[in-house]
């Protein structure tokens, strides 16, 4: 299969705001909805940035047992993270995280998936999810190219982000696309108040150890780049990255649902 698609969605592009002290107090702000795949996994610095902003964050994990909610009235958005897991896997969690994100769809929810989180959002959507053609992997900084929808979305994109996956998706039919990439074309995406990331912005040093100690096995397939790249690139290109994902944040935290109005 082919990464590459040219379907676009035609929906205005509004560009988020620019984050402004928020005049409710902290406490009155709804908790953000967190679901992770692994025992050990954390939110990272998208967490710190959420918690940052004045939001709990409401942490779930399917694949031990957590339900998730069956409507996020109660959530100011909802973050679907990463994982070794393919959204191919025909497990029972996989597929009712799948099934899920048809709620937030529907509700016009803030939602973002990161690497796995998109290639869910993606097949939910219809897209298909598999790995690249030739096997190639993204295993460390890559450059990304935002689209004219991307810049206009959400200025100051780093010039490279941390990837850390085997797989990529076509962009869904009627989604938008906001960011592409060389070897995976399809790096960001929205669709509503849904988007995708196919990279890491929530990795912090800490994870960054953790994974490129764990998962060294990864550093032999073809395209990954060896540790010390991942290090060395992290001095040049973490700052811009931290700060896209602080604008991102907030600016994706305060869409709201579009209320169809009443006919007159």
């Amino acid at each position: 299969m082919s990464f590459r698609t040219d379907r676009f969605g035609g929906a205005e592009v509004v560009a988020f705001p620019r984050r402004a002290p928020s005049a409710a107090a902290p406490e009155t702000r709804r908790p953000v909805l967190i679901v992770l795949h692994q025992e050990c996994s954390t939110p990272g610095r998208v967490g710190n940035a959420l918690r940052a902003l004045g939001h709990r964050l409401d942490i779930r994990r399917p694949r031990f047992g957590d339900p998730l909610p069956e409507t996020l009235d109660r959530h100011a958005g909802a973050v679907i993270f990463g994982g070794p897991m393919s959204a191919n896997e025909s497990d029972d969690y996989i597929r009712r995280e799948i099934d899920w994100i048809e709620i937030p769809l529907r509700e016009q929810r803030p939602l973002l998936g990161i690497c796995l989180g998109a290639q869910m959002l993606a097949m939910q959507l219809g897209a298909r999810v598999a790995p690249h053609p030739q096997a190639l992997t993204q295993i460390g900084y890559y450059p990304i190219r935002p689209t004219a929808a991307g810049h206009a979305l959400c200025p100051h994109w780093p010039a490279q982000v941390y990837h850390w996956h085997r797989e990529g998706f076509e962009l869904p039919e009627g989604a938008e696309l906001l960011a592409e990439g060389d070897d995976f074309p399809v790096q960001a995406f929205r669709a509503g108040n849904a988007f995708g990331v196919q990279f890491h912005p929530d990795v912090t040093y800490a994870m960054m150890c953790r994974w490129t100690t764990r998962g060294y096995d990864g550093f032999s397939a073809p395209g990954a780049r060896q540790q010390h790249h991942h290090f060395a690139d992290r001095a040049v290109y973490d700052a811009a990255e931290r700060a896209w994902l602080d604008h991102f944040i907030g600016g994706w935290l305060a869409r709201r649902p579009v209320l169809a109005q009443a006919a007159e």
